[in-house]
């Protein structure tokens, strides 16, 4: 049985903790910084869990994580 192909651009987001759930990093903090508060900027730096609905895609995109 053949090997299954990563998908290259999700294996660069997303990874597993250590109980296997996915994270992810959170958007709107790559650009126009200056405007957006220290709270708010600080906040979008930490990861998020993928949601359920989507772990199935994202799981399917990753097949040895």
């Amino acid at each position: 049985m053949p090997k299954i192909k990563t998908r290259r651009s999700a294996a660069k987001r997303f990874r597993a903790t250590g109980s296997g759930k996915i994270v992810r990093r959170k958007a709107f903090k790559n650009h126009l910084l200056q405007h957006k508060g220290t709270d708010r900027k600080r906040r979008l730096s930490t990861m998020a869990v993928v949601n359920e609905c989507d772990e199935d895609n994202v799981r399917g995109m990753l097949p040895y994580l």
